[in-house]
């Protein structure tokens, strides 16, 4: 978990100076290769931009462009050491760029040239200031110059207006020289600002507390921002330090692991903030100088799920050893990207081997029983939600969901004594959530029953959304089941506004049209409703209609007949 989530976009320009020498017109003799490699880095196919980028390198190896989305390509695969030449050349040829700088001080440090990169933060290797004050700070550590280590940390909390970036690691530098009070008198807030509770920071002060025999705090640390929500990695943390054992520090073990940290906390800052190709360079290169990172590899892969690069995310999970706190996090990512591109089966046989791996853990099942129920296997998905419900060991808000997802299941195996205790469950969990009032209330419109509660239920879902196209549309069907039609009319337009493209949608407002006698209208919009989806299991009931009109089939049904309409009929 990133230490802090959001920069302001203003110091996320700051952080460097981007390519400043205009882009050079490629020779024609490598046009080919030169658009292939401009289409791939559209697409951020990283794999084939770093293959043709080569390409066109080696017809005008000095061109800046070439060589800026060479860089960017071999770091989003995360190949750094192919990167190195490229941004060497570039510094030769005096070109400047941060990314070039970046992937270069990355090589110094994996080097362990503490000494090169200090002395080329202030000129060649400069990234941006928080970035080179917290590289500076774990240079002199590498150095053994921890008086003036923590001084450069000090300085950087200071000087970039991001204290808590700072104060982390001083208080991981202090803990990794063996001065644990002073680390904790940090961690602690007792020498500026608190900083945030985040999942790596709890870590690290639990396992300082813990080194000055504080366990008890410790534990009230972790149980402080995750209660009982614990992944397995807290488990075993919190099994060790209630069986009083003193947990050794392994945070961040070393310089590099220091250093590792300094990308990745700047990636998480980062996410969200600035495009994802960007992000992705700060977590390629925390896994550079710490290939066992695995949150970096996570967020790497996240990111890299995002910009639709399945096999790229795909690859990055599967990095992720069996053996760690975080793997099934991983296999949930994994099983996310096949399903992404496509590989559906593969997605749910991910995730069964590890719903019998990882059987304890609730999300683990909740997961299963959301791709399940999306390839409509209904009773399996049950069957997953059952056990993730069986893993609860005390009623909480959240749990809402698992319930709602349960009933869904139920109601399509058409198993409504099963689904109908599920949904007032989740309600019950939490009051007036929209989505389960409307769905309740829209299934109880369908069945004809409890058409007044529906109602109730339905416009306090409205009213708790009311922008919810489906919503609306909801509330318009119970008004046309209790033929007030004109009433019908008025919100199912509504809903057609917002989902204007919806089958079903204009499907109701056609029969409710039909209802008040505006028949022309109504034979618009199910031709309508067929051209969106002219499969559905609906099309033939609407093609009949269109036929030989409503009326006519809901006789032909044995349905009740409409009910006049404000004397339309």
């Amino acid at each position: 978990m990133p230490l802090i989530r959001t920069l302001p976009l203003a110091l996320v320009l700051s952080f460097g100076t981007a390519l400043s020498v205009s882009a050079q017109e490629p020779e024609r003799g490598f046009s080919g290769a030169y658009l292939a490699a401009r289409h791939a880095s559209f697409q951020s196919d990283y794999r084939a931009a770093a293959e043709y980028f080569t390409r066109a390198l080696a017809r005008d190896r000095d061109n800046p462009e070439l060589q800026e989305n060479a860089l960017l390509a071999f770091t989003g695969i995360g190949e750094i050491e192919k990167a190195v030449p490229i941004a060497r050349r570039m510094q030769s040829l005096g070109y400047q760029s941060q990314m070039a700088n970046m992937v270069l001080m990355g090589h110094e440090l994996k080097a362990k040239n503490f000494d090169g990169v200090i002395s080329g933060l202030d000129g060649p290797l400069t990234v941006g200031p928080l970035v080179d004050g917290l590289v500076r700070g774990w240079g002199l550590m590498g150095l053994g110059k921890v008086d003036e280590a923590i001084a450069a940390f000090d300085e950087a909390a200071e000087t970039t207006g991001l204290a808590a970036f700072g104060l982390y690691h001083k208080a991981l530098a202090l803990a990794l020289a063996g001065d644990f009070e002073a680390a904790d008198n940090v961690f602690g807030g007792r020498e500026g600002q608190p900083l945030p509770l985040t999942r790596r920071g709890a870590i690290a002060h639990a396992q300082v507390l813990s080194q000055l025999g504080r366990n008890s705090a410790a534990i009230q640390l972790i149980r402080l921002g995750w209660d009982q929500d614990l992944d397995p990695g807290l488990e075993e943390l919190m099994a060790q330090l209630e069986a009083g054992d003193t947990v050794p520090f392994t945070q961040i073990r070393n310089v590099q692991d220091g250093l590792a940290e300094v990308f990745y906390t700047v990636a998480g800052a980062l996410e969200g903030e600035a495009a994802d190709s960007y992000t992705l360079l700060y977590t390629r290169l925390a896994e550079y100088l710490r290939p066992d990172h695995v949150d970096a590899i996570l967020l790497s892969a996240n990111l890299l799920e995002a910009q639709e690069q399945y096999e790229l995310a795909t690859q990055a999970y599967n990095a992720v050893p069996r053996d760690d706190a975080g793997f099934h996090i991983a296999e949930i990512g994994r099983a996310a990207a096949l399903r992404a591109s496509g590989r559906n089966e593969a997605a749910i046989e991910v995730l069964e081997q590890l719903a019998e791996t990882h059987s304890n853990i609730p999300i683990v099942q909740v997961t299963l029983g959301d791709n399940l129920r999306a390839e409509e296997r209904y009773d399996d998905a049950s069957k997953a939600y059952d056990a993730a419900i069986e893993l609860f060991d005390k009623e909480e808000r959240g749990q809402w969901i698992v319930y709602y997802a349960r009933a869904i299941a139920h109601e399509r195996e058409k198993r409504w004594e099963l689904a109908e205790p599920d949904f007032r469950k989740a309600l019950e969990l939490n009051p007036g959530q929209p989505q389960v009032l409307n769905y309740l209330g829209y299934s109880y419109v369908e069945m004809q029953t409890n058409l007044d509660e529906a109602l109730a239920m339905i416009e306090e879902a409205v009213a708790a959304s009311p922008g919810s196209g489906y919503i609306i549309d909801s509330l318009g069907w119970v008004f046309y089941r209790l033929g007030r039609y004109e009433e019908a009319v008025e919100h199912l337009e509504r809903a057609t506004e917002l989902m204007a493209v919806d089958p079903i949608v204009n499907d109701h407002l056609g029969d409710a049209y039909w209802a008040v006698g505006r028949h022309i209208e109504a034979e618009f919009q199910w031709h309508r409703a067929l051209s969106f989806d002219p499969e559905s299991e609906d099309a033939e009931r609407i093609r009949r209609k269109l036929e030989v009109g409503l009326d006519r089939v809901l006789k032909e049904e044995g349905s009740e007949p409409l009910a006049v309409a404000n004397g339309a009929h």
